[in-house]
């Protein structure tokens, strides 16, 4: 069955519902061009639709999923037919942008993500989003669905059971996350059958000193406890409560000390690699949908400097992950429930350019929080999908070599 283009509505244009100078504060035009350079994906002459809008465009294709590609390159183009002193931007058809999005690649959004996604909270004006200090972050796994494709499926996999295989294919990703804010500060995706721990690896380069890392029982193996705890960031990952921990110190808060290991390994390796953990056990007896039982392990050895009642309550901010992926995966993308892109390489593409988009609308709430002091959860993320998608794009919102600094419009400001 042929496909119709999607529009977006009598008299309207995509135009109106996108501010394309707010994807360039906070990723600057020049951090793409030292980007793209850096992996040779650069434009060397003009043209109608450069490189560098092509980044801005991937983003814009999960702020507005249900238009066509050619109507998302009329919003991200107005800035390109400023700069050319055109009224109206060229047109560009749809192979040459699948073109140009196969010349920019995956590997530029990904390092993007990693040079923009910034932790936001300020302890000063956020204080939930920190725990005595520590910048609160967890890490978390889910899945999505691709477009059904014969490469895509065997580049990703397709779920399978009793019932038979699952309707499309999908791909697993791993995101590190701020608890305070929902800003995502690292991701990455692989097939469907990928261990979430061998994705979550390269985003322990985004630990460091000063955070608090929560994790889920996926991420409690000795050598995973090992390879975040060297980053320098404090851990408190949920484990199974028949997890063999001996008693070596009972505290007087009731959690104690004891000792993981490695497997595997000579009784000797076993001894010098040693681990000292504590252990923390509870229950949420007023809860009806809690589990019958909790285990906890940290890196916060002393029970006087983190009480067991307070990392207890901590752990589960670790839910933020399930927010920030309900806001991806239904408020951002809205209706549309398969990522549109038909390669391998343009899936991982669009999940990157998908991520910042996310981390933008996010740096807006943001603004709107600090200025008036409001707590992150009492504003709508919904509420400033809209706000981006509303607003006219300023005159030359992001012009091919530089940004023009925008004024930003933020729900309950004066």
């Amino acid at each position: 069955m042929a496909r119709t283009k999607a529009g977006l509505g009598a008299g309207a244009r995509l135009a109106d519902f996108l501010n394309a100078s707010l994807m360039a504060r906070v990723v600057p035009p020049e951090v793409v061009h030292e980007v793209l350079d850096a992996h040779g994906r650069n434009s060397r002459r003009i043209r109608a639709f450069p490189a560098v809008a092509g980044v801005y465009y991937v983003m814009a294709l999960s702020l507005y999923p249900e238009a066509s590609y050619e109507a998302v390159f009329s919003a991200v183009s107005q800035g390109l037919a400023w700069e050319a002193g055109a009224p109206q931007p060229a047109g560009v058809s749809k192979v040459a942008i699948s073109l140009l999005r196969s010349r920019i690649g995956a590997q530029p959004l990904a390092d993007l993500v990693e040079r923009c996604c910034v932790p936001l909270a300020d302890p000063a004006v956020h204080p939930a989003g920190f725990y005595r200090g520590l910048r609160l972050v967890a890490v978390d796994g889910s899945t999505f669905e691709l477009a059904d494709d014969p490469a895509i499926e065997q580049e990703f996999g397709r779920p399978g059971g009793r019932q038979g295989q699952a309707g499309y294919p999908q791909a697993r990703c791993v995101l590190l996350a701020e608890c305070g804010t929902h800003a995502i500060l690292g991701a990455n995706l692989g097939p469907y059958g990928s261990g979430e721990w061998a994705l979550c690896q390269p985003l322990l380069a985004r630990l460091g000193p000063g955070m608090l890392c929560m994790a889920d029982r996926g991420f409690n193996g000795f050598e995973h406890w090992e390879q975040a705890r060297a980053t320098g960031a404090q851990l408190l990952w949920r484990c199974g409560s028949t997890r063999n921990l001996p008693v070596e110190k009972v505290l007087a808060d009731g959690s104690y000390l004891s000792t993981i290991r490695p497997t595997g390994v000579s009784a000797a390796e076993a001894k010098v690699r040693a681990i000292k953990v504590r252990v923390i056990d509870y229950t949420l007896p007023n809860m009806p949908d809690s589990q019958p039982h909790y285990r906890l392990m940290t890196t916060l050895l002393d029970d006087t400097a983190a009480p067991l009642l307070e990392l207890a309550e901590l752990y589960h901010r670790r839910w933020a992950m399930e927010s920030i992926y309900d806001e991806l995966k239904t408020h951002l993308v809205q209706n549309r429930r398969v990522l549109r892109s038909r390669t391998p390489e343009l899936v991982r593409q669009e999940f990157f350019g998908w991520v910042l988009m996310h981390y933008t609308v996010r740096w807006l709430l943001h603004q709107g929080a600090a200025r008036h002091r409001i707590p992150h959860e009492d504003l709508s993320f919904v509420g400033h999908v809209q706000l981006i998608r509303q607003q006219q794009p300023l005159s030359g919102a992001f012009p091919p070599t530089a940004h023009e600094e925008a004024s930003v419009v933020v729900p309950g400001a004066a």
